[in-house]
């Protein structure tokens, strides 16, 4: 997983200040537009999407499994009636090996100029870096939850909303980055070669996020643009909990709004805590800096401790870590989101 760096905030907050957010909480509240009717978001479905994905293996590239998972993508997005565009690139990871990757994206409601983008990354991590035991840490990682909850979300919410009898006003398009998985924190330090800052602060991925730095300079339609943005990173584990990811607060606060307060109306504070979270490196970061398209992180991290769900970069990220409740918070909220735009 990106995230080499997970800064927790260390921030003393004002009385003055808590009372401002009270204050802005209270006018998001008494502002917020009514909610449309959106379809329902199957969690079982989406649980059997990644299901299907960790039962090809680890999706690390340039393997078999890799090659197989990225055809069941495509397949079931023509399947759903996206239009779909595959877009094939060859890069260099930090430790010299040639990566043949693959970004997917398939788009819903293709003629609409209004757009937003749903993202994740889809390969599997080719190192278990941080399982305790160290017999199982050149293992790749089966990416039950880093890579595949966030897949198998936004398929269910593909095939909900091209099956739903009322459509969005607005257009989807859904991105599978790839290779955002092949970094390593201490052998790839320094990787600023895109020259990307944060107030000033040069970005350094640590060879992490390949796919969606391509994407961000190699946009899949010449001139293409959308209103904003959402990443799913690890949203299928029982239990999970979202806060504010920094980076997102800084670049895309209003998105961030917009999806917190959504989840909130309808019952999922428990998942998406309003709370301020670390700076994290990851996938939404090329698609801010490069491309200026507003795109939030949503990601599981602990609001008390920091660092991310316990099986994370370890041989133990299986099936047995995904919960449908979490599934269903995260799927349906999103499908909300989009159904309210207009």
């Amino acid at each position: 997983m990106t995230k080499p760096t997970l800064l927790l905030v260390a921030a003393v907050l004002t009385l003055a200040g808590c009372k401002e957010k009270q204050s802005q909480q209270t006018d998001t509240a008494t502002t917020s537009p009514t909610m449309v009717a959106a379809p329902a978001f199957n969690a079982d479905s989406a649980y059997q999407y990644i299901d299907q994905q960790v039962a090809f293996g680890p999706r690390v590239v340039n393997t078999s499994a890799h090659a197989k998972a990225g055809q069941y993508l495509i397949s079931k997005l023509k399947q759903f009636g996206c239009e779909v565009t595959e877009q094939p690139f060859t890069t260099t990871a930090w430790d010299g090996t040639k990566l043949n990757c693959l970004n997917i994206i398939g788009s819903i409601n293709p003629k609409a100029t209004k757009r937003i983008v749903l993202a994740s990354h889809w390969d599997s991590r080719p190192v278990a870096d941080q399982d305790p035991d160290k017999a199982d840490q050149s293992k790749a990682v089966p990416a039950a939850n880093d890579g595949a909850s966030g897949v198998g979300v936004l398929l269910e919410l593909a095939r909900t909303v091209q099956q739903a009898k009322t459509k969005p006003d607005v257009g989807v398009d859904i991105i599978f980055f790839d290779a955002e998985d092949w970094g390593n924190g201490e052998k790839a330090q320094n990787d600023t070669k895109d020259g990307l800052t944060v107030n000033g602060q040069p970005i350094d991925f640590v060879g992490f996020c390949l796919g969606s730095r391509y994407w961000a300079k190699n946009l899949h339609k010449p001139g293409y643009s959308a209103y904003y943005g959402v990443l799913l990173d690890m949203v299928g584990a029982k239990g999970a909990t979202f806060t504010r990811e920094g980076y997102s607060q800084q670049l895309a606060a209003s998105v961030v709004d917009t999806v917190w307060s959504t989840a909130a109306r309808l019952g999922y504070s428990p998942f998406f805590v309003d709370q301020p979270g670390g700076t994290i490196t990851d996938d939404h970061l090329a698609p801010n800096l490069v491309a200026k398209i507003p795109m939030i992180d949503l990601i599981h991290t602990n609001p008390t401790m920091g660092g991310f769900f316990p099986a994370w970069h370890t041989a133990d990220d299986t099936m047995a870590n995904i919960d449908k409740t979490t599934l269903k918070a995260v799927g349906q909220t999103l499908t909300q989101v989009i159904y309210n735009e207009k």
